[in-house]
């Protein structure tokens, strides 16, 4: 939860929204974190029914029939796919901070795919090592940030905070909606749900406790960088975290936080990675992919091919260098996925044959409703290309649909012709 949350976007952020909403900044968090929790504890409810794997795919499968499960499936997965490319790109231009000339040509290709087969060795060898490396991730990412709200808080000025001019509803609501970017991709930690120890008790769990220290964190991060950097310095700073701890610890600081980034940013994308590869599984497996996407290794157990494929595919989009196009048809897929599953909610609970629910939020049904309607508001800004362009991913992607559906119905109804006996056709 914490790797699949905590990517590039907290490092940057805050400045952003600085300049935009002010002191208010803070609130514009926690009106973040408001709506993020509500999609959150309907996610929390729907996987507390289930036990395989697939997360959005899967609810919205079983919930809403197979065309719109592979929808969102194949929309789940661009999103992981896309993020990854995203995020992966960033890599090599904060290694630069330690290796002049990492960022561009030949060595930021090189670093890219050598990140890449690295990731996708250990992802390889199954969900056991992939766990051990994402909780070495985790406390990689948390220990220097852990030690920048700690430290930062003995260096607040007061003087910094007056909240004297009251930001302008499109501001605000501006900064409500780059936050988000920061705040989602906790989907991650419901897609692998096969490979997890009772997962109906232990995924509501991580979602509800691994959000409320994100919450934690993002909020104290823009505390100590409105109380430790002067106003103009924050909204104009390109690394807003990097330029307050020098306020208080130095280059020392600086250079911590830049491995914090590093680390932040692997951790994320080895999270990315198992979540992409186990949606495709998951749809091979309902037969809604070619079969060979659910071959599993005879000794990890893992999908090989769909670790394989997906990698390949996010390798290539990486080295293309698109990132803005890449963040932005991202959310906009992962944004579909929320809104299915929030609608679930509601659904579920009123179905007798629905598997029983190991987690009820009080209050289910106006929480669901209240996460469907942020999904539809942060999707009604998307503009005309970009709407476009999502169209036409989930076009190709029901085009493969039809054609493996047309391939199964074919081999059904070959196998059951008159006179056809173990494969052999009269």
């Amino acid at each position: 939860m914490l790797n699949a949350v905590i990517g590039a976007g907290i490092f940057g952020l805050p400045s952003k929204v600085f300049s935009l909403s002010g002191d208010y900044s803070l609130l514009a968090f926690v009106v973040c974190a408001v709506c993020a929790a509500t999609i959150v504890l309907s996610f929390a409810e729907v996987a507390s029914r289930y036990s395989g794997t697939g997360g959005p795919y899967l609810y919205a499968r079983d919930t809403y029939g197979p065309l719109t499960g592979f929808t969102v499936g194949w929309l789940v997965w661009i999103a992981r796919v896309t993020s990854f490319a995203a995020n992966c790109s960033l890599l090599p231009e904060y290694l630069d901070f330690f290796f002049p000339g990492a960022g561009s040509g030949i060595p930021r290709a090189a670093i890219v795919t050598a990140v890449v087969g690295l990731l996708t060795a250990v992802n390889l060898r199954g969900v056991s090592l992939m766990a051990k490396a994402s909780n070495v991730f985790a406390v990689g990412k948390l220990l220097p940030l852990a030690i920048f709200v700690i430290a930062g808080l003995f260096y607040l000025d007061r003087s910094h905070f007056t909240f004297s001019a009251l930001p302008s509803y499109g501001s605000f609501s501006q900064s409500v909606l780059l936050l988000v970017y920061a705040f989602t991709g906790f989907e991650m930690a419901v897609i692998p749900a096969g490979e997890i120890r009772n997962p109906e008790r232990n995924i509501p769990m991580g979602l509800l406790t691994g959000m409320a220290v994100v919450v934690t964190f993002y909020v104290m991060i823009q505390l100590v960088c409105i109380g430790t950097l002067p106003g103009p310095e924050l909204a104009a700073s390109h690394r807003p975290l990097a330029d307050a701890v020098g306020r208080f610890m130095g280059n020392g600081g600086a250079l911590m936080i830049t491995a914090g980034i590093v680390i932040s940013l692997a951790g994320n994308l080895n999270v990315t990675i198992l979540a992409a590869s186990r949606i495709l599984f998951a749809m091979a497996e309902g037969d809604e992919l070619p079969r060979f996407f659910g071959h599993t290794h005879a000794r990890y157990r893992t999908p090989t091919f769909a670790i394989l494929s997906t990698i390949g595919i996010m390798l290539a989009l990486t080295l293309s260098g698109q990132f803005i196009y890449l963040v932005t048809l991202s959310t906009i897929a992962r944004l579909v996925g929320y809104l299915v599953t929030c609608s679930a909610v509601p659904v579920l609970r009123r179905r007798a044959a629905a598997p029983r629910a190991a987690f009820l939020v009080p209050g289910g049904a106006i929480i669901s409703i209240f996460g469907v309607c942020i999904a539809v508001w942060l999707l009604s800004s998307i503009t005309g290309r970009e709407a476009r362009d999502a169209l036409i991913a989930v076009a190709l992607g029901l085009l493969l649909y039809m054609l493996n559906r047309w391939k199964v119905a074919r081999s059904s109804s070959r196998a059951q012709l008159p006179g056809k006996v173990d494969g052999i056709g009269g």
